[in-house]
């Protein structure tokens, strides 16, 4: 396929936009030393920014090149449900009436298991909170996940590589942990009415394999990181400051499930957005400092990668179906890493005539590579946005999650493809 002028403009930038997100350290020391342009510095110095920021001078190119009508036309044929989505459940996932029931259950859940507790309440977050990623939807499962880390485990002294590690085990789980129903993952949400994949086929075909991969990638973790596990006794009472009334904690969950129900409608999702944000000022006793930031910066990277993804596809639907169903396999998995895995998936329903082999690759592999970089799936902007105030220089290195995201990748890839 040849490309056209803005689709070339759209992939160089889109390339950029990689690498703008692997130099935010560098904006970030210019910040430093250069204070009078300091505000400019720290605004690309958030990861999260690297994709709307190109996004916007993809649109700028587009009306000089194209003229408006053809970059409205753009713009209004994007679909931006799932950026508005993943801000919506985070800002309600994160509230203190969530996530102390959240905590609630870690605790009962985790005191069955006969270890320290830093180990149990340490394999039994990253174990159960991304498996029910299936049900509440992955952005809301990264949110929660991502808090009760953040609160009892990285901001206790961790060490560098086993907060390094838990990113990494954390973003592979909930890539595959949302693939036991068909409607939490965003990759297999682009194909499953298209490809007919029901509740039934997502748990026989992926469900199981996933659960045993996220129950592994887990105790791996918790086993070779025991000894300083060990040594720490991390708080699982969240917000006790206040007891939270009981009819307040199930409006909270209420309007969490009826965005998950309503997730392809923003215009239900965020009227009930709206009217959780009444109800946290009106009880605002009872409420944490809403995570109105993270959510609006994770939706501004979500909304760039939409706008600069819609260009990639002249070069991305060749290169996958020239692959047969075994190349399929490795070719997400490693395509995933520099792509959003739902793209890569949304390509592929476009597609008449595939093999069940081919489309099971495919979406396997996706899911497969979900944790490997930052952008390979749309919630891990949010775990980043959590958890990176407790990394160094408050950066987290990408060549240091994309090896600390491996190992549990390549457990994944072995079950995934050989049972």
């Amino acid at each position: 396929m040849t490309p056209t002028t803005i689709q070339l403009i759209g992939t160089i930038l889109f390339a950029v936009a990689i690498l703008h997100s692997f130099a935010t350290a560098l904006f970030e020391h210019l910040a430093q030393t250069r204070p009078t342009q300091a505000g400019l510095w720290h605004l690309l110095g958030e990861v999260e920014v690297a994709f709307g920021f190109w996004a916007l001078v993809l649109i700028g190119a587009m009306f000089v090149t194209d003229g408006t009508a053809a970059a409205t036309q753009y713009l209004s044929s994007r679909s931006f449900t799932e950026p508005m989505f993943v801000f919506a459940s985070m800002v309600i996932a994160g509230t203190r009436p969530i996530l102390n029931s959240a905590a609630t259950g870690v605790r009962v859940l985790s005191s069955a298991i006969p270890l320290p507790q830093g180990m149990r309440v340490y394999v039994t977050v990253l174990t159960i909170v991304p498996l029910l990623g299936s049900c509440i939807t992955e952005p809301a499962a990264m949110t929660l996940a991502a808090l009760l880390l953040r609160d009892s485990f990285f901001r206790h002294g961790l060490s560098t590589r086993l907060k390094y590690t838990t990113l990494g085990v954390l973003f592979v789980n909930v890539s595959i942990g949302g693939t036991l129903t068909p409607f939490a993952a965003p990759p297999v949400l682009m194909v499953a009415g298209a490809w007919n994949w029901d509740l039934g086929f997502m748990l026989s075909t992926f469900g199981w394999k996933a659960a045993l991969a996220v129950i592994i990638n887990s105790w791996a973790a918790t086993i070779i990181f025991r000894q300083e596990l060990c040594r720490l006794s991390p708080p699982i009472d969240h917000g006790e400051r206040d007891s939270i009334p009981m009819p307040l904690v199930v409006t909270h969950l209420a309007l969490l499930v009826m965005v998950v129900v309503f997730a392809h409608h923003p215009a239900i999702f965020l009227g009930i957005l709206l009217f959780f944000l009444g109800v946290a000022q009106v009880y605002s006793r009872y409420q944490d400092r809403l995570i109105l930031r993270e959510g609006l910066l994770v939706a501004c990277f979500l909304a760039g990668l939409v706008i600069l993804g819609g260009q990639q596809q002249w070069w991305l639907q060749p290169i996958l179906l020239g692959m047969g169903s075994d190349a399929v396999f490795l070719g997400a998995t490693l395509l995933t890493a520099f792509t959003d895995n739902a793209a890569l998936t949304y390509l592929g329903s476009l597609v008449d005539g595939l093999s069940d082999g081919f489309k099971y690759a495919l979406v396997a592999g996706a899911v497969t590579g979900g944790g490997l970089t930052i952008i390979a799936n749309a919630p891990n902007p949010a775990g980043l946005a959590i958890l990176r105030s407790d990394f160094d220089d408050e950066a987290v290195n990408p060549l240091g999650l994309f090896l600390a995201a491996l190992p549990p990748t390549l457990i994944a890839a072995v079950l995934f493809w050989y049972l």
